[in-house]
């Protein structure tokens, strides 16, 4: 035989399973009533505890009264009783609100914490998109601790916020829904939690900083490698876009990659070129003097931000060249992909692209899996392009 309050702390076992939570809480709400067996007493129990056995009864019977869930009764037969007895079978709660009402009645305090989760849940996903409650839910353990206002704000900004859509800027210098300059920084880890919910966890892979585009600091610092031995004096380093404006690099080719995870593709020796990796769409450097007279290249994923960014590097470099960013290579790696989250707005940067860049634009809105990261090349495949591109006259 189980007391309310043994039950109660079955309940409150259950909050504490995160496929629970979202199950019970969310639409459509799967899984009620719940039906908790409360148990039968033996014979034993009936002849030697009868003292145990009345208050058995009469707390059942208060939960009856209260209204509290649904005991259901049954009639239970003992040799020494002259006639069946009346007994408490199972307790059922048939929604959340009574779920509720049990935790308060009967958990104690150990459980109070499961009535202020609630009460966090309701007031929370009352004000954010729908789309993040699945999220919220689900990871409550990672929010439970951080003040109403900052998750519903950070739920906000989620919903705003997009690849890339930092354009360089550092993250302290985005406002959104009126967060303070230390917002993403205090609330990192919820707002990568959130962006994964939308974004395929694309948000955690990348870091929030690399995944929005943004710099940590006022300097955006760029990984620069030498593809041709002794054209710098060392194998890597690491340049602010300030010091590349105003720096000329030694070389006659400039070879610019979108990301920096691509530099196992890259060929060496490459003659004469130097890399510059991970600018992302802070690009202005572009405009720098000492580059226009240098072969420029530019490598970044085949998707709408991948040509916004080749196009706003054509804007500041007229002569600049898309390398790998065409439709034959879509199509010859299109097994790798995959669906784009969230489309560039290319609008106000077609003036930038060519013929055929528009074309593969337009093209690849129209496919289910429009974006091919440049990550999942061949690298036989970038090293002949890129091998080509050397041998053209600069």
């Amino acid at each position: 035989m189980k007391s309310p309050q043994q039950l109660a702390q079955v309940l409150a076992r259950y909050w504490q399973r995160n496929d629970w939570r979202t199950t019970h809480l969310l639409p459509p709400s799967e899984g009620w009533p719940l039906r908790l067996s409360i148990g039968l007493p033996d014979s034993q129990t009936f002849l030697a505890q009868p003292a145990l056995l009345r208050e058995h009864l009469q707390q059942w019977q208060a939960v009856t009264d209260s209204g509290i869930g649904e005991v259901e009764w049954t009639q239970r037969r003992f040799r020494a009783a002259s006639e069946p007895v009346h007994m408490p079978a199972h307790w059922v709660i048939h929604r959340p609100s009574q779920y509720l009402q049990a935790i308060r009645q009967f958990g104690g305090r150990a459980q109070a914490h499961i009535v202020q989760d609630y009460q966090a849940l309701q007031t929370v996903l009352a004000q954010v998109d729908p789309a993040l409650h699945h999220v919220l839910v689900r990871r409550l353990a990672l929010w439970r601790e951080t003040p109403l206002q900052a998750v519903i704000t950070a739920a906000r900004m989620a919903m705003e916020l997009g690849p890339q859509c930092a354009q360089g800027k550092p993250l302290r210098a985005l406002a959104l829904q009126g967060n303070d300059s230390k917002f993403f920084e205090r609330h990192d880890a919820l707002l990568r939690l959130l962006l994964d919910e939308r974004f395929d966890g694309a948000a955690s892979r990348e870091g929030l900083t690399a995944f929005l585009g943004a710099c940590d600091d006022a300097d955006h610092w760029l990984l620069v490698l030498p593809l041709q031995p002794d054209l710098l004096p060392f194998p890597r380093l690491r340049l602010s876009t300030r010091e590349l404006q105003h720096m000329a690099l030694p070389g006659q080719r400039l070879l610019l990659v979108e990301n920096e995870q691509c530099a196992h593709h890259l060929p060496r020796p490459l003659p004469g070129t130097v890399a510059v990796l991970g600018s992302g769409l802070d690009l202005e450097w572009l405009s720098a003097t000492w580059l226009q007279q240098r072969q420029v290249g530019y490598w970044g994923d085949i998707d709408s931000w991948g040509l916004k960014m080749l196009a706003t590097a054509r804007r500041h470099l007229p002569q600049i060249q898309a390398l790998l960013m065409d439709r034959p290579t879509f199509e010859a790696h299109a097994q790798h992909a995959v669906v784009e989250p969230t489309p560039a707005s290319l609008q106000e940067y077609r003036q930038w692209l060519l013929p055929q860049e528009q074309a593969l634009a337009d093209w690849l809105v129209q496919q289910g899996r429009g974006r091919l990261e440049q990550e999942f090349l061949l690298s036989s495949a970038v090293e002949h392009a890129l091998q080509r591109w050397t041998e053209e006259a600069p």
